[in-house]
């Protein structure tokens, strides 16, 4: 019948080649799959000093490199408490600061010239030096990482150097909301005081001093301690007798003793991290996981596969796919090596599906332990997609040796690797049915929620009661938040805590008002526009800036500016705060930085004395400091969202400069602004230039042209314009 059909005259040609296809593509299953070959990857050599060092050499003569590592017991999780983020600052001060014989720019050099790289590192539970050379550099790169392991300098430059970026990283980490969702589910589901997810906090990396590092390297780093895998193109007779030349009569030290670490997770419930600056909702139902040496294990990574792994997992399809509540789904039983994972389903859903996204991820929970358990298909593709990925994870013997040593590091078996094919294959459907139900239960998860509440789809609350986690950031050390300040700077009255006014700072901020112009008519200014030339001295784009501010007090301003690379204004209100080009919104603003400009608005000289009358403004007068040529009176202001310092000139009035703590793009600085230029303003006396220094450096100047006061501003200026589109 089919060559009949084939042959007939009125057979079109696309009813023949679909004929041809769909009999073809049918083809494709009488190809036999053959059985998975045995997996047996290259074996490291292990060696083992007499003083303790386990070494493995790893021959890979593919390409003219060796790497070498070596992990070093001691973490981040037995740091002090209060001094979070030592750990850290050594493992970049450690290459940075170099050796006793060079320093690390001089290190830097030498490497540079012999494309190579000696490199340090630290995180929870080990520290790191490794390197990464040609074969015929290694002895010269090799010396390099002796010289580092057993002497290093941890220069205190290079220490204060790390401990800005620190502090850097510690003022951004509230910008990124899927960051600071996972970091705080983490919180929930150790407890916020374990040392696996205690953060850095700008009093205790301040607290870290050079000795401290030097104190750390002399605790941990002995050869009973070390782990060195090497891996790459030589002989391993030879490197086996220069490595124990290098190391065999180094001493032994203290052993390292497991720590003991509780975990506390929290109770299940809602938990809502506020920010009103997006439009969709991070969820995180969070619990305790398990380890590796669960007996569980196999059948809790075939279960992550088919519950919530890739594209073809439950939750995508059923979630994401079908339901388009997600731009991203998925989760599981998390398991780690020597403490618990943990249980996570992760999902981000527009705000305006919150609540319906969080029932739909509790349905599928449900539907696994009721009428929907994982199917044998699911476990198939499930099991099938872990063992064909499998052999990519180490396709090399690089990668056999870093696992290798892990399981060394661990105190797993050494055929730890060749056991996890075969494990994986023995996995039930029933297998898979116990560990859902056993470790996954809806009414044991807490669940954070990060996003913009006030758009939901139902109050979070309709699903229970709710906890709002705060996840302000401790101000550093001395400033005007921190009481009881043990570290006052003279010229950062953020420094000196909030003062109460007394009568002389009261008669200076008097004159203040009389200078300006007079109290009625600054109180008469409701917005301001001006014009002005910015001269950038530092930063990632020195050189000039055209702008134009418009101002409504006290709290809408809009900043247009012009400058080599383009075009871009800032606005910042109460409900929004963005960066937008021709007509789009191009960058959320961070809450630091939206915090920021709110606080320029209120740092400004005619806001201030607008409030030189209001109660909730303090003016003490603290003494007198020179300013170039004039003495000057000392003003500490301090009202909500203001906190700085003035130096007056008593005769005149005017205000010769001010000091305050701002959040810089490297974190709190220390800044300075002087006024000069005075010229009258329809009725006003205002500074047309002013001179920025940052932690003391010359920073910027700005060139004011013009001011215009109470202009007509149109509200529409500070609405949001659309997104731009994504590429």
């Amino acid at each position: 019948m089919s060559k009949f059909f084939l042959r007939a005259p009125w057979c079109p040609l696309w009813l023949v080649l679909l004929f041809v296809a769909v009999t073809n593509a049918q083809e494709w299953k009488k190809i036999p799959i053959p059985t998975l070959p045995a997996f047996h990857p290259q074996e490291p050599k292990r060696v083992e000093l007499p003083n303790g060092m386990v070494i493995f050499l790893q021959e890979d003569h593919e390409l003219p490199f060796i790497d070498m590592t070596a992990r070093i017991r001691g973490g981040s999780r037995v740091e002090p408490a209060t001094k979070t983020g030592l750990v850290s600052l050594y493992g970049e001060v450690w290459r940075t600061g170099g050796t006793k014989s060079q320093t690390g720019d001089q290190l830097d050099d030498y490497l540079e010239i012999r494309a190579a790289k000696v490199e340090t590192g630290a995180n929870a539970d080990s520290t790191t030096i490794g390197l990464s050379s040609l074969k015929e550099d290694f002895n010269d790169v090799f010396k390099v990482f002796t010289d580092l392991l057993r002497d290093p300098e941890f220069r205190a430059d290079k220490l204060e150097l790390a401990k800005r970026e620190a502090a850097d990283s510690i003022s951004r980490r509230n910008d990124e909301a899927s960051q600071v969702a996972a970091r705080e589910a983490a919180k929930l589901a150790y407890g916020k005081d374990n040392p696996y997810v205690r953060e850095p906090e700008y009093a205790t990396v301040d607290a870290v001093t050079r000795q401290d590092l030097v104190d750390w390297h002399n605790k941990y780093v002995y050869p009973n301690n070390i782990i060195l895998g090497v891996a790459g193109d030589f002989d391993p007779a030879q490197m086996e007798a220069k490595l124990r030349a290098a190391f065999a009569s180094w001493a032994k030290g203290p052993a390292v003793k497991p720590p003991d670490i509780q975990f506390t997770p929290a109770k299940p419930g809602y938990y809502l991290i506020k920010r009103e600056d997006v439009n969709q909702s991070w969820i995180r139902m969070v619990t305790l996981g398990t380890t590796r040496r669960n007996p569980d294990y196999y059948a809790i990574e075939v279960f992550n596969e088919a519950f919530g792994g890739g594209f073809s997992a439950r939750l995508i399809q059923n979630i994401r796919t079908a339901q388009g509540l997600a731009y991203a789904v998925g989760g599981g039983i998390s398991t780690r090596f020597d403490h618990p994972g943990i249980t996570q389903l992760a999902m981000a859903t527009k705000s305006e599906s919150t609540v319906k996204a969080i029932n739909s991820l509790f349905e599928q929970i449900d539907l696994l332990k009721t009428s929907k358990p994982v199917t044998d298909e699911e476990i198939k593709r499930a099991k099938d997609t872990i063992l064909n990925n499998f052999v990519f994870n180490f396709d090399t013997p690089g990668k056999v040796l870093q696992e290798r040593m892990a399981y060394e590091y661990y105190g797993y078996p050494p055929d730890f690797l060749e056991q996890y094919r075969a494990g994986i294959e023995k996995v039930t459907t029933a297998d898979v049915a116990r560990v859902a139900n056993k470790y996954l239960h809806k009414d044991q998860l807490a669940v954070l929620v990060t996003g913009n509440a006030a758009d939901f789809d139902k109050p979070l609350s309709s699903l229970g009661s709710v906890q709002n986690v705060d996840i302000t950031i401790p101000p550093p050390p001395g400033s005007a938040t921190q009481q009881g300040s043990e570290k006052p700077t003279s010229n950062d009255p953020a420094a000196q805590g909030k003062k109460e006014s007394n009568p002389e700072g009261k008669a200076l901020v008097s004159k203040v008002v009389q200078a300006l112009g007079g109290a009625e008519k600054l109180n008469s200014v409701k917005s301001v526009k001006s014009k002005f030339t910015v001269d950038q001295k530092t930063g990632q784009m020195p050189g000039q800036i055209q702008a134009e501010s418009s101002i409504v007090y006290p709290d809408h301003m809009k900043l247009d500016m012009t400058m080599a690379q383009g075009s871009f204004s800032i606005v910042v209100t109460p409900a929004a705060a963005f960066v937008e080009s021709g007509g789009q919104v191009i960058q959320e603003l961070p809450p630091s930085r939206r915090d920021e400009s709110m606080a320029q608005i209120h740092r400004d000289l005619i806001y201030i004395a607008q409030h030189a009358s209001d109660p909730a403004f303090t003016f003490a007068a603290s003494g007198s400091e020179k300013s170039g040529d004039t003495d000057t009176a000392i003003v500490d202001v301090s009202g909500p969202g203001v906190d700085l310092r003035w130096f007056v000139d008593p005769q005149s009035g005017k205000v010769v400069r001010e000091t305050y703590q701002a959040m810089g793009r490297s974190g709190p600085e220390n800044t300075e602004t002087a006024f000069s230029d005075w010229r009258p303003v329809n009725g006003l006396n205002l500074p047309f230039h002013r001179a920025n220094k940052q932690n003391g450096q010359d920073a910027s100047t700005t060139q004011f042209t013009s001011f215009e006061l109470n202009p007509q501003v149109d509200p529409k200026i500070f609405e949001k314009p659309a997104s731009a589109p994504q590429q």
